[in-house]
């Protein structure tokens, strides 16, 4: 009697399995912390968590933008992200002027200004990295090197001469608001604070998914990511799309930097920690991919949060960076895999 063939998984059976797995895993996961630390606890880190986690995911925005369409990684966006905390802070400072501390609409027009001004000051950085160290290497035909080395060198020059002129101490925003407890949910305590940087990052994810998904730019977008040659001969430019993303993505890490910089001050080095972690975070959700970038972020901030919690405070660098390695020996393509397009 022949031995029976063994049944094989399709790749959507294999999905669902694999899925299956994955979320009993995190579920009994969640349960041990639960257990361990109490619930009320583990909701506070939860909140601390997606904050910081949003953050990263703004960021992380940038970089899955730029690859989708050049398949480069811009090592420079975490200067453009310091660019950013300064131009909203020294726009904060010379609005607010010597006045004592705001509050009501003073505040929400200042934190407003504060964050447009961050903003553009990210867009303009990002539209001249892409003029000096990017355009005129893809105009040369230059190899994949080529650009990493212009990218590195533009981000140590940007980090330096920002340390120059700023100085390099922390420069603390003036204060724009009262913090404190706007509720609890559960004995979680979620502040001023926590609402304006989560709801903020919130808002300009889901203004970009409907750009990205919604909007003829988006389209161009897209298609260039998917073929640059064929979006070309269809009557798209590339160049204008190209230059387009890169303002986008700074545009994004210049707001997300201002709002960093009122909880963690800005420095001229400010960017290197949170635009590592935010390449981690859009390698884990699918580097090219603008949905998996915001998943990675949160998964991130959340996984950073309980282990810094259960260790050290000091060892939630560690954990993310372990993370990054765990990701890119387990599962290259991410969580949500990656969406692949040729070079522009």
């Amino acid at each position: 009697m022949s031995d029976l063939p063994s049944p094989q998984l399709t790749g959507q059976q294999r999905k669902v399995v694999y899925g299956g797995l994955t979320v009993l895993v995190v579920g009994l996961a969640v349960a041990a912390l639960i257990v361990r630390i109490g619930f009320q606890q583990f909701l506070q880190l939860t909140v601390d968590g997606l904050t910081i986690g949003a953050l990263y995911a703004v960021i992380a925005l940038g970089y899955t933008l730029v690859y989708g369409v050049l398949q480069l990684i811009n090592f420079a966006h975490s200067e453009v992200f310091m660019l950013g905390a300064f131009g909203g802070l020294f726009a904060a400072r010379w609005l607010l002027g010597d006045g004592g501390l705001p509050s009501g609409f003073e505040s929400v027009a200042l934190v407003a200004f504060g964050l447009g001004c961050g903003a553009l000051a990210g867009g303009v950085a990002a539209f001249l990295l892409e003029r000096t160290a990017y355009r005129p290497l893809r105009k040369r035909g230059a190899p994949r090197l080529a650009y990493l080395i212009s990218a590195i060198g533009a981000s140590l020059f940007a980090a330096n001469l920002a340390g120059k002129q700023f100085g390099r101490q922390n420069v603390p925003v003036p204060p724009l608001f009262t913090d404190g407890v706007l509720f609890t949910f559960f004995g979680a305590q979620v502040t001023v604070v926590t609402m304006l940087i989560f709801g903020t990052a919130v808002a300009m994810l889901l203004l970009l998914e409907r750009l990205v998904n919604g909007t003829r730019l988006g389209s161009g977008i897209r298609s260039v990511a998917q073929d640059a040659d064929t979006a070309s001969l269809m009557g798209v430019n590339v160049e204008r799309v190209i230059v387009t993303t890169f303002v986008i993505g700074g545009l994004l890490a210049g707001a997300g930097g201002f709002l960093y910089a009122i909880v963690f001050n800005a420095s001229y080095n400010m960017g290197f920690v949170p635009g590592v972690k935010a390449f981690t975070a859009a390698v884990l959700g699918g580097i090219g991919n603008v949905r998996g970038a915001v998943v990675g972020g949160l998964v991130l901030g959340l996984v950073e949060n309980y282990g810094g919690y259960l260790t050290q405070a000091s060892y939630k660098d560690v954990i993310a960076f372990g993370v990054l390695v765990m990701v890119l020996l387990v599962r290259p393509s991410g969580l949500l895999g990656e969406r692949l397009g040729r070079a522009a």
